[in-house]
């Protein structure tokens, strides 16, 4: 006689199937799954002022953003500065790097560019200078320009997407790259729309 509860032996019950942790709870994929990065190009208008950069680097340390470029220069008003960052987070880290932006006091506007904004970055590619000519050509299919020749190397300039220049810098490597600088992304918003 049995004195347990009628039901089929425990090899014989069905098993959920996943990871357990190391308690042996079962972890449901789709909540261990994290979601997914994607790009977003963010312009900060700041005071122009000493400290703001490290400011911005800081806070983007601190909170462990990942920055994928980050670029400054002046505007059209000599005590604002304009940033351009562009980082890949998940959805909720970039809303989160815009309110943490706008919570300095440095920032005076921070906005995310929608993906057709204007992009540009620039790009000096230094290679053997063995084969001027042919480097010359290369740089006029991507639309750029020569802009340093010696017996070892020549020096181009290319402006483009970043899609743009990642092929150039590929198609230069078959001459040889010595050196590459890249400025990072660049943005405005198209039209008459403002930036910031």
């Amino acid at each position: 006689m049995s004195s347990g509860l009628d039901g089929p032996e425990p090899e014989d019950r069905p098993a959920p199937e996943g990871r357990r942790n190391s308690q042996g709870i079962r972890i449901d994929p789709e909540v261990e799954a994290e979601p997914e990065a994607r790009r977003a190009v963010l312009s900060a208008l700041v005071k122009h002022e000493p400290g703001v950069l490290a400011n911005i680097s800081g806070l983007f340390r601190r909170r462990q953003f990942n920055i994928e470029s980050l670029t400054v220069g002046p505007t059209t008003d000599p005590d604002r500065a304009r940033m351009t960052l562009e980082i890949e987070e998940p959805e909720p880290g970039i809303e989160q790097a815009k309110k943490q932006l706008q919570k300095l006091v440095p920032v005076v506007a921070v906005t995310e560019l929608e993906p057709t904004a204007i992009q540009r970055e620039l790009a000096l590619i230094k290679v053997d200078g063995s084969k001027p000519d042919q480097v010359g050509a290369v740089a006029e299919m991507y639309e750029g320009k020569t802009v340093d020749v010696s017996q070892e190397s020549v020096t181009v300039e290319i402006t483009g997407s970043e899609q743009k220049i990642d092929a150039a810098i590929e198609t230069f490597g078959r001459f040889g790259i010595h050196e590459i600088v890249r400025t990072g992304t660049a943005a405005l918003e198209r039209g008459t729309r403002k930036t910031t």
